[in-house]
């Protein structure tokens, strides 16, 4: 910050120019345009801090980019992590000061600092190596909008990454269920099943995880089952999701971090948990489910929640 105190010492010598602006700049594209009355102290020739903050917190959110985790492509192959980038407050607030304390209008490039991902492509080969849990449960693959939904999901968990200690939520993993996301309205549900009107067939999804994740032997933080039993698993062992309502979270309470694994396709949801070898496991009795496809009805007859 010693650059800061030097453009402070050079505001006793000159009066800031509050008529030019600043324009600040993102690979080479305008972002956001100030001016000195914008973060100045009312009649003085001072930086307000608390309008500095608020300038720099809207920077921020205009030049994040989130960086991403290595994970596994259709094939199995592994996809490379890819950092992101954040905004470097010191260095910004550095620029705003010049500016302030010149004269004359100006132009700056953002000061960007990289973010790393947590999960690089040598991480995740390392925790794929013994399988700890597994779990499939079966659908009508001819109910387009259902699968398309199911399909959706697995692949918003699938190559997540869990470390010791840390918890997993389903909720926050996928994401609000969107159209925009690409999630379907399922006019078609399976009898007894939430429905969220746009993204059924999601608690499928989860319930098949619960399954994986309690063979494995992790510790259940939160679960909730339906009102009715839902038959795509047995009876007492379904997971229900709503954005709004009940999640599914589980801690890993393991020494070594664990990898989920999902996949939905032809008629198949399945879920496989892995983690390296070094990991001491203790598995769970999980009783299996029969190929045997449940029982759809039209979503208007209110069978639902």
């Amino acid at each position: 910050m010693k650059a800061v105190w030097l453009v402070l010492l050079a505001a006793l010598l000159q009066q800031p120019d509050v008529s030019d602006s600043l324009a600040l700049e993102n690979d080479g594209r305008n972002i956001l345009t100030i001016n000195r009355a914008d973060f100045s102290l009312p009649g003085q020739t001072m930086v307000d801090t608390d309008k500095l903050n608020r300038l720099l917190d809207k920077a921020e959110r205009l030049t994040y980019e989130a960086p991403k985790n290595a994970k596994f492509g259709d094939g199995g192959q592994i996809v490379p992590a890819r950092p992101g980038r954040k905004l470097n407050r010191e260095a910004t607030t550095e620029q705003l000061y010049a500016y302030f304390y010149g004269s004359g209008p100006a132009r700056a490039g953002v000061a960007l600092s990289p973010v790393y991902p947590r999960v690089d492509g040598e991480l995740l080969a390392s925790v794929r190596q013994k399988q700890i849990g597994a779990y499939a449960t079966y659908f009508n693959a001819g109910n387009k909008s259902r699968s398309h939904n199911i399909g959706l999901a697995s692949k918003a968990i699938d190559s997540t990454v869990v470390f010791p200690g840390e918890t997993f939520s389903f909720n926050r993993t996928v994401g609000k269920r969107t159209e925009e996301k690409g999630y379907l309205r399922a006019p078609v549900i399976v009898r007894g099943e939430l429905s969220e009107g746009i993204g059924g067939g999601i608690c499928q999804v989860s319930s098949t995880l619960f399954n994986a994740i309690d063979r494995a032997g992790l510790q259940i933080v939160q679960r909730y089952s339906h009102s009715r039993h839902v038959p795509y698993v047995p009876p007492g062992r379904d997971a229900t999701v709503s954005w709004d309502g009940p999640d599914f979270v589980f801690r890993n309470a393991y020494n070594q971090p664990v990898l989920i694994r999902a996949f939905a396709g032809r008629g198949t949801m399945f879920v496989a948990v892995y983690s390296t070898d070094a990991i001491e496991y203790k598995p769970r009795e999980v009783p299996g489910m029969s190929k045997r496809l449940p029982e759809e009805v039209p979503l208007e007859t209110g069978v639902g929640h």
